[in-house]
């Protein structure tokens, strides 16, 4: 249901593209599978999203097992398997030992409608209830009616520090179906800054699952992410500061949604 022969070909060069390594990998899954996934999104105004609506973000989320439908549970049951595990360490050639997290803390369903953003951003560092440094993101889009006019592209931007992005180096439009996968140990700077164009009706739809490792020395222990302001947003001391309690494990809860 996955298709394994172009992510083992693509992940011979994954380290050496820029800004970071990643790779994109079309048809994903069975084109069937990834219909049916598609389908089993809830409506936007459902109950079972958690909403982010705030300067820096503008989304909604669902990681809870207990709603997921039979299909989308099992594939993000196989995707948390030792056997993908497996799959996925042997064709990264990877060093680190690599642990999923069934829990799907910050992953599961992802949805933004018009308007949705999500500033440039680092992951969190280590997971803030098993102590393991964040390794790797996959994420799937899933809108088959997604038209490369509404925007919505993931941005990669250089890696120059952990504290503010560089260049924006790469785009990758949010095609149907297509997954990247990319190292988040390596100043990963990435996100949808501009506001998506979709007209009302259409959302930018994905799946996210995250993989774990044993922290390396010196690892930052950032437990939630860290965004970056526009460049509109830079002076703008309200930002500043929703930015410091975003990044904040204690206080990030108290600012994922603003009025």
């Amino acid at each position: 249901m996955i298709n394994f022969k172009s992510l083992k070909i693509l992940s011979k060069g994954w380290r050496d593209v820029m800004p970071f390594p990643h790779i994109v990998i079309d048809n994903f899954f069975e084109n069937d599978i990834a219909l049916a996934l598609e389908s089993e999104f809830p409506e936007f105004e459902d109950s079972v999203w958690h909403e982010y609506g705030n300067a820096i973000e503008e989304k909604k989320v669902c990681n809870n097992w207990n709603v997921f439908p039979t299909l989308t549970y099992k594939i993000f049951d196989f995707l948390n398997s030792d056997s993908f595990v497996k799959i996925l360490s042997s064709y990264l050639f990877l060093d680190e030992i690599l642990f999923s997290d069934p829990g799907l803390n910050g992953g599961g369903w992802h949805i933004h409608k018009q308007g949705g953003k999500l500033n440039t951003h680092l992951d969190y560092s280590l997971h803030p209830k098993l102590s393991l440094q964040r390794k790797l993101n996959i994420i799937i889009y899933l809108n088959s009616n997604w038209k490369k006019k509404w925007g919505g592209n993931l941005g990669l931007w250089n890696n120059e520090s952990s504290i503010t992005p560089g260049k924006l180096i790469k785009e990758i439009e949010p095609i149907f179906n297509r997954a990247i996968i990319f190292d988040t140990t390596c100043n990963s700077w990435h996100g949808l800054p501009k506001p998506l164009k979709c007209p009302s009706g259409q959302f930018r739809k994905s799946l996210a699952v995250y993989y774990l490792c044993k922290p390396n020395k010196g690892v930052n222990k950032r437990g939630k992410a860290l965004f970056a302001p526009t460049e509109e947003q830079k002076k703008d001391k309200s930002v500043l500061e929703l930015i410091e309690k975003r990044s904040d494990v204690k206080l990030a809860s108290t600012v994922y949604k603003k009025h």
